[in-house]
């Protein structure tokens, strides 16, 4: 299958000039959707104590955000084996940057905190995805070699709940909770299904409605029943990071639980997916710089969050469509261009010196990032010349 995301130039006949692979704005639509609901549900978090609205929209966001994000990984992820580039990729996209940001994090906490625990077995708030990935792309190509790969790794999700040392540590329980969508991702873009059934190319109005449906009814049920909700501990098993008894899951059917929170999660990612727009806006190109939002944001809203401002507003009707605002300006402007270029050392370290061969961390390593976006190699702007005056000439 052509990469749909690429820019990247193919194989061609001979004496065929090699034509660029069409970019699909639907997948940066789908990322940049995907992070702005990132930054949405960590900064309503705060609002959730004190207003029921809040808390519905919050669990309504993390009942698909994370895994919606993760299908898109898997989708642009290659099961073969990988190469040497690929396996440095792992090294300077995944490993270089959470081992500066947990620095970063350990020297933000004793400054502004006057405590610090540096403990690379433990993530720090967002990083956990970070290594998600890296196990994500490692455990790939071996689940590529069985028969029915879904199955199993939905049998591994609900069976690692019950495992009480399955923790935090390396956000293993997270990884394994959320495998299934990164594989689904995966196959589906190995069968070809969504341009075999032709999904990009056409939206019937029934889909877009049925998908309006399902939030509207996701969305009044999360608020409905949020007491319900709140008792049962939903938010906890909303992150898969806890075993099922850690959170009260104490029953022998717990696991069904989380299968029908997955379904739930599969169904809303669908309707996510429906309504995202294909064609290509002024903001679609942000959807290529996800990892800048991804890694920053939570450094925007730290002060935030741990300063109390927000549990004393009242939330319902003035803060939170103030918060939402907040959160798409947040994920728009991290994306933006200078940002990427203050950050990149962070971000998209190339450290030659790390590598026996340094051309490992070469410039080419840029044009994607941790969820397979590929993107052009960013150009400096040239000052146009100043036509000539004929007036002058002779």
């Amino acid at each position: 299958m052509a990469d749909s995301d690429a820019s990247a130039t193919g194989a061609t006949p001979t004496g065929a000039l090699a034509r660029p692979r069409r970019r699909v704005p639907f997948w940066d639509n789908a990322r940049f959707a995907c992070i702005v609901l990132v930054v949405l549900g960590h900064a309503v978090q705060r609002l959730t104590y004190d207003s029921d609205i809040a808390l519905g929209l919050y669990l309504l966001v993390y009942a698909f955000h994370m895994p919606a994000f993760a299908i898109i990984s898997g989708y642009f992820s290659k099961s073969d084996s990988p190469n040497r580039r690929q396996m440095a990729r792992v090294i300077t996209d995944i490993l270089v940057p959470y081992v500066i940001f947990e620095g970063l994090w350990t020297l933000t906490k004793w400054i502004v905190e006057g405590r610090a625990n540096p403990n690379l077995t433990e993530p720090s708030w967002t990083l956990w995805f970070l290594l998600a990935l890296g196990i994500f792309r490692l455990v790939l190509p071996y689940l590529a070699l069985l028969r029915w790969p879904l199955l199993w790794t939905v049998l591994i999700s609900i069976g690692a709940g019950y495992l009480p040392n399955i923790d935090s540590t390396f956000s293993l329980s997270r990884t394994l909770g959320l495998l299934p969508f990164f594989t689904l991702g995966w196959w589906l873009r190995e069968h070809d299904v969504v341009d075999r059934l032709g999904l990009l190319r056409r939206r019937p109005w029934w889909a877009l409605a049925s998908a309006i449906g399902l939030f509207l009814v996701a969305g009044w049920a999360a608020w409905f029943f949020v007491d319900d909700w709140r008792a049962m501990n939903l938010r906890e098993w909303l992150f898969y990071d806890d075993n099922y008894a850690a959170i009260g899951g104490t029953m022998w059917w717990a696991g069904g639980v989380r299968l029908a929170l997955m379904v739930v999660a599969l169904v809303l990612s669908a309707a996510f997916f429906a309504l995202l727009p294909r064609s290509t806006h002024w903001w679609t190109h942000f959807g290529q710089y996800t990892m800048y939002v991804y890694l920053l944001h939570s450094f925007v809203l730290y002060p935030f969050r741990e300063s109390g401002v927000l549990r004393d507003l009242d939330p319902t009707w003035l803060w939170l469509p103030i918060v939402v605002v907040a959160s798409v300006l947040i994920a728009l402007g991290l994306a933006t261009r200078p940002v990427r270029r203050v950050f990149r050392p962070l971000i998209e370290p190339r450290p030659s010196w790390l590598f026996t061969d340094p051309a490992l961390a070469g410039r080419e390593g840029r044009r994607s990032d941790p969820t397979g976006s590929r993107r052009p190699r960013e150009q400096p702007k040239v000052q146009a010349r100043p036509r000539p005056d004929p007036r002058q000439n002779g």
